[in-house]
C-alpha cells in the first residue's frame, strides 16, 4: 500500500508562527488559517492507517488556531473602542473651554475692578499656624494673611489688594505652615481658566489663559 507523506508538524508550526506573529494582519491570519485547515485535511486523507495522526496533536493545533483567531478579534474590538473613546474625549474636551481650573502653581491673579485674587493650598497635615504671604514681581512681601490653625487637606483663600498697592501684576504667594516647631508641607494651588484644548493620542492638554499648559490629569479641580 502506498502512502503520501506530509510533514505535518513542521508545516503546522510554520503556519502557527505566521498566525501568532506580532505584525499579522486580519487578511494574513485568515489566509494562514485556511492553509492550516487544508494541510490538516490533506494529512488526514493521506495518513498511514497503521500509524494514524495523534488526536491530541490535532486538537492542540486546532486550539492554537482558534486562540489566535480569537485574539485577533479581541484586538479589533479594543482598537474600535479606543477610537470611539478618543472621539468622545475630543467632543467632551470642547466643553472645558472657559472653565476655571485649580492647578499646581503659586501665581495669584487679581480680578480687574475688584482687586481680589483667589487661590488655594494643600496641607500635608494639621497646622497650628498658617500664614499666606503675597509677593510682588520683585519677590518682596507686600501683604500677609493670617489664617490661624488649619486641618490637613485643601484650603481656599481670598486676598484683596491693600490700598496703595498700584501694581498687582506678577503677584505670587507662599504658604508658611507650622505645628509647634515643625514645618508642615504646603503645596500652593493657583486658579486659572481653560483657553483651548488639544489632544495627542490619548493625552489631553489644556492651554491656560494665564499662559502655559497642563495635562488634564494634573488638574486638581474644575469650576464654572
Amino acid at each position: 500500500m502506498s502512502t503520501t507523506s506530509v510533514s505535518g508538524s513542521s508545516d503546522a508550526a510554520s503556519l502557527y508562527q505566521q498566525l501568532n506573529g506580532s505584525s499579522t494582519t486580519q487578511s494574513a491570519t485568515s489566509e494562514a488559517a485556511d492553509r492550516f485547515l487544508k494541510l490538516l485535511v490533506t494529512q488526514m486523507k493521506n495518513q498511514d492507517p497503521l500509524s494514524p495522526m495523534d488526536n491530541a496533536q490535532v486538537t492542540s493545533q486546532m486550539a492554537q488556531i482558534n486562540t489566535v483567531s480569537g485574539i485577533e478579534k479581541v484586538n479589533e474590538s479594543i482598537q474600535s473602542m479606543t477610537s470611539q473613546f478618543l472621539q468622545m474625549q475630543a467632543l467632551q474636551s470642547a466643553s472645558l473651554v472657559g472653565k476655571g481650573v485649580l492647578v499646581s502653581g503659586n501665581a495669584l491673579a487679581v480680578e480687574e475692578g475688584t482687586g481680589t485674587g483667589q487661590a488655594a493650598f494643600d496641607l500635608s497635615g494639621a497646622a497650628d499656624s498658617v500664614k499666606v504671604e503675597v509677593l510682588n514681581g520683585a519677590g518682596r512681601v507686600v501683604d500677609t494673611l493670617d489664617l490661624g490653625a488649619e486641618t490637613s487637606g485643601r484650603h481656599a483663600f481670598e486676598w484683596t489688594a491693600p490700598e496703595g498697592l498700584a501694581d498687582t501684576t506678577g503677584l505670587r504667594f507662599r504658604v508658611v505652615a507650622t505645628r509647634g516647631t515643625q514645618t508642615v508641607t504646603a503645596t500652593p494651588l493657583m486658579r486659572d481658566a481653560v483657553q483651548s484644548v488639544s489632544t495627542s493620542g490619548s493625552t489631553l492638554t489644556l492651554q491656560l489663559a494665564g499662559g502655559g499648559s497642563v495635562a488634564y490629569s494634573d488638574v486638581k479641580a474644575f469650576s464654572n
